[in-house]
Order: C-alpha cells, then structure tokens, then sequence
C-alpha cells in the first residue's frame, strides 16, 4: 500500500463521523521514513458561531467588514455559546482551559463577526 492510499484511508476512517462540507482544520506531521501523524480540531468558532446564527458564509468577504458592536450578522443564545465551547474544550489543545474561559472567548469572538450573543 503506498504512503498516499494508507493516509487517505486512515483520514477518511476517522473524519467519516463528520458532516460533509464541515471545515475541519488538521496538523499533518510526515517524518522521513515516510511515518505520518495528524491532528483533527474541531471546526473553527466563526463557523461554528455563524452556523448556530444560521449565517451562510460568504468568500472573499474583506476582513473587518463588520463594526464589533455596531453591525450585526446574527444573533445566538448563551446556550448556544456553552455548546460551542463545550466543543472547543474537547480539543487536546485546550483541554486544560476552564469551561468559563473558554465561554468567554467564544463570545469576544462573536463580537468580532457581528455575532449578538442574546440570553
């Protein structure tokens, strides 16, 4: 089996449980004797954000487009925003984070898209 077929067939055995068209960010690490290691995270928290919004997200939208705190895109609950972080915290990267930091960055993060975070 070459090195191309054994990654494909190892990536898409464990992305299958992922709903096609998710983007879902990954560190590949291939050492020289051809050995490889990856990293799924979890989506990022503007799609996810946008997503609970039911914001359709738009390409090539410039960078700072939307005035934090002026402009709104979509609004999301608190609950929404627990949920989001619950599944950031999954991620190794940040599992030694508090569930309440973590909760608190989503929501700097809401800000920064235009998200309204609502009780």
């Amino acid at each position: 089996m070459s090195f191309d077929s054994h990654y494909n067939q190892e990536f898409n055995a464990r992305t299958a449980h992922i709903n096609p068209g998710v983007p879902v960010p990954a560190r590949v690490t291939v050492r020289p004797d051809r050995t490889f290691h990856f990293e799924l995270r979890t989506p990022t928290t503007s799609y996810l954000l946008l997503n609970a919004a039911g914001v359709q997200p738009q390409k090539n939208k410039l960078k700072g487009a939307v005035s934090p705190g002026k402009d709104s895109v979509g609004q999301v609950s608190l609950k929404h925003v627990y949920e989001i972080a619950k599944i950031k915290q999954s991620e190794l990267r940040l599992s030694g984070l508090s569930l309440e930091g973590i909760t608190k960055s989503v929501i700097a993060q809401a800000r920064s898209i235009g998200v309204t975070v609502v009780p």
